[in-house]
């Protein structure tokens, strides 16, 4: 005779969410960051015994003291967040895109120092394509050996992408010990006092990666909806058996979804070394990790990304702004506070995804 067994349940049950309307979904948002404030303003009183909504007024007008960097700092972040937009919809994970701006950048630099030395009639203009040319050339390869390893033997490719990242920072600091007769190991700004293949201002310093950041987010948009490449791309993210069912050759569209996401590396490499640091070293670009968190908050969207953007850009400004009014020692606290917002949007998202039911009962089995 067979017992009955008494089978315990666990107490909530998680499983997927359907399509959350947008309202519901940006009211949960809304609901984490005043969560996060408020969390924020309780630190305030006890770690540094200011008032929180001192701290909330610094905050919230830090970010626009300066407009143009601030827009200027959106722009960079955008561009790394949509280079690693169409890798992570093919479910790439592609870690890489510090290291793959930062040897763009040392092929720019590398034009900017030299050919005006071996060939000085050579024109800005022609030299600014050299530079262009050679940083796109050199982020496509840094981006596409992965690839090329990922198509063909399946590799790990966050593992390879990280380690990629690390032979970077190693090469640049090469170049620049073997540049710098000073031993300072930094190079300074290249070409200061001629500002020969200097990118042109288009009104002052800021603009022209505004607008680089418009134009390629517009391209994204455009990719990735209305293209061929761009439907490929996201099949092979779907299932890679689904994809090779219906013709699809899945090592050609990894290694090319590569080669687009190294174009725009390049791009930024370029916009550097000619228009923005006009220098190389380990601290150039630097945004890649971050990109990956503004792209993910977007939903891998290229237009919602630039909302995602203004957001962590907005929250870093105004929060290093609030260790300079208070005149904190560090940027300890400006951390602190960036990471509890970022963990109250992270975690809602977990709401946003799944939904939590109530296991009601117990079950009996034979």
């Amino acid at each position: 005779m067979k017992h009955k067994q008494k089978v315990h349940e666990p107490l909530f049950h998680v499983s997927k969410n359907d399509a959350m309307p947008v309202g519901k979904a940006l009211g949960i948002r809304a609901a984490a960051v005043v969560v996060a404030l408020i969390i924020v303003g309780i630190l305030s009183v006890v770690l540094i015994k200011e008032n929180p909504f001192e701290i909330y007024k610094a905050l919230f007008t830090g970010a626009f003291v300066d407009v143009w960097t601030l827009l200027q700092n959106i722009a960079l972040l955008l561009m790394f967040g949509l280079a690693v937009i169409p890798p992570f919809r093919m479910k790439y994970w592609n870690m890489g895109a510090n290291g793959q701006v930062l040897v763009g950048c040392l092929a720019a630099i590398a034009c900017m120092k030299f050919l005006p030395a071996y060939f000085p009639d050579m024109s800005d203009a022609l030299i600014i394509v050299l530079m262009i040319a050679a940083s796109l050339l050199a982020s496509v390869i840094w981006s596409v050996i992965p690839a090329f390893f990922k198509a063909y033997f399946n590799t790990n490719e966050t593992l390879f992408t990280l380690m990629m990242n690390y032979i970077a920072i190693a090469v640049v600091d090469c170049f620049v010990f073997n540049w710098d007769k000073s031993g300072s190991g930094n190079i300074g700004l290249v070409n200061l006092l001629t500002r020969k293949a200097w990118f042109p201002d288009l009104g002052n310093k800021y603009v022209l990666s505004i607008i680089v950041a418009v134009v390629l987010t517009l391209i994204m948009i455009v990719y990735m909806r209305y293209t061929k490449h761009g439907f490929e791309v996201a099949l092979v993210g779907e299932s890679v058996n689904t994809a090779k069912y219906v013709g699809i050759n899945v090592k050609k569209v990894i290694i090319r979804t590569l080669v687009f996401s190294g174009i725009i590396c390049g791009i930024l490499g370029a916009l550097y070394a000619g228009s923005i640091s006009h220098t190389v070293n380990t601290a150039v670009g630097g945004q890649g990790f971050t990109a990956i968190l503004v792209a993910w908050l977007a939903g891998f969207d290229p237009l919602a990304m630039v909302f995602t953007s203004f957001f962590v850009v907005f929250l870093n400004s105004g929060a290093e702004h609030v260790s300079v009014v208070f005149q904190l020692n560090s940027n300890d606290y400006a951390n602190i506070v960036v990471g509890i917002i970022f963990f109250c949007i992270i975690g809602c998202e977990f709401f946003i995804r799944y939904r939590i039911q109530l296991n009601k009962g117990r079950k009996e089995q034979n």
